[in-house]
């Protein structure tokens, strides 16, 4: 792998970095320690401009280049998860209960990497934006940040970002034109009927027997309501009701997510859901209530983007070690969000075996980070090259 040398040189250094953000996981958007960290090495680099406070903890920090062009914004996540550590590392999280096991303390440092590289060679047209965001994983700190205004205010006319995969090889890269990712929707259904005693189910209204039925039911959505060839997955993955064995309950409560990459896809799932729940209630003869709440949309790459992205990949990494054709995900990312408002395109980097993502033994490998910080820096070069160099 064709590292930047640069790069390679200050390895040790960003692993301590890495190492450092791994202790102290934060959520949503109370990074504080995180940003805190970020905006101190940022300022030790020399960026040009600071900007703090976007999404309450995010930083958007401008490298100027070298005479006129556009700006180009390179973003990484920083927030960690809900999950109790168990690896064992002797720097795991600090914070009981959080823990980085996503990756996204590994996100930060390869932009910090590009970052300090960037400063010291400004090798480039135009500027960098470089944007750290909070809370990836819970609301869409994405979202708050486009909201707030950073690609005008910043005149950021296209974004990049980047996912570490465990399980895939060490360095490689694997993108696609188009949807990407799935959009992630999340239902609530819940039932009522009228309770009794378990020995006389005939003087009850059974929210139970329903509750199975409309688990069932729902899945004729993505059998019989769609092309073979066409994506959706409908997951029930909470079903909450009764307390005791023998008291039928009065009420049910079923919960789950449903993944699309179209907005008419989108829109026959919630149709489709509202009317199998409120069918099947009334065959059972009690009442029900859909909330259906769309949250992060698809991710979609722009073709552009990806082309520009592929070129610094292969850069780093090589031909064969660059995916373009990769099958597109079900997963989610409120990265969505910054594709929406600029082109651009998300990657996914392999870093080897190991845990897979939101798993308790999950640990970011910092071999890899050299890797994820050529690939932005030789990003920014290729996008933005010096007229005449």
């Amino acid at each position: 792998m064709a590292v930047v040398n640069r790069i390679a040189d200050f390895a040790p250094q960003m692993a301590e970095w890495r190492q450092h953000l791994h202790t102290i996981p934060e959520l949503g958007r109370a990074c504080h320690k995180t940003a805190a960290f970020v905006a101190e090495r940022l300022r030790e680099f020399g960026v040009d401009e600071i900007h703090e406070g976007f999404a309450e903890t995010g930083i958007v920090a401008i490298i100027n280049g070298q005479g006129a062009g556009p700006t180009i914004g390179l973003r990484a996540d920083m927030d960690g998860l809900p999950i109790t550590e168990a690896t064992g590392l002797p720097y795991a999280s600090t914070h009981a209960g959080r823990m980085h096991a996503c990756g996204h303390d590994g996100h930060t440092t390869m932009l910090l990497g590009a970052a300090k590289y960037l400063c010291e060679t400004r090798n480039f047209a135009g500027r960098v934006a470089l944007i750290f965001q909070p809370d990836e994983e819970a609301t869409g700190g994405a979202e708050a940040m486009v909201q707030e205004g950073i690609m005008d205010t910043f005149d950021i006319g296209e974004v990049y970002g980047i996912h570490n995969v465990p399980g895939f090889d060490e360095g490689t890269f694997h993108a696609r034109s188009g949807p990407l990712l799935a959009a992630a929707d999340t239902f609530h259904i819940h039932l009522t009927g009228r309770g009794g005693h378990g020995a006389q189910p005939q003087d009850t209204v059974d929210p139970v027997v329903c509750a199975a039925s409309i688990t069932q039911a729902l899945q004729t959505i993505v059998s019989r309501n769609i092309e073979a060839g066409q994506q959706l997955v409908i997951s029930v993955t909470q079903i909450h009701t009764g307390t005791v064995d023998n008291v039928i309950p009065e009420t049910a409560y079923l919960n789950g997510t449903v993944r699309t990459f179209t907005p008419e896809m989108r829109d026959l799932a919630e149709r489709r859901m509202n009317e199998i729940v409120a069918g099947q209630a009334a065959s059972f003869g009690l009442s029900a209530k859909v909330d259906y709440v769309r949250g992060y949309p698809p991710t979609v790459n722009h073709a552009r983007g990806v082309e520009l992205a592929a070129r610094a990949a292969r850069d780093v990494s090589g031909d064969a070690a660059v995916d373009v054709d990769s099958p597109a995900n079900m997963g989610a990312e409120d990265f969505a969000y910054m594709l929406e408002a600029r082109p651009g395109a998300y990657f996914f980097m392999g870093i080897g075996e190991g845990a897979g993502l939101h798993h308790p033994e999950y640990n970011f490998n910092d071999a890899a980070a050299p890797v994820g910080a050529s690939f932005f820096a030789r990003l920014v070069e290729t996008a933005q090259p010096v007229k005449g160099a």
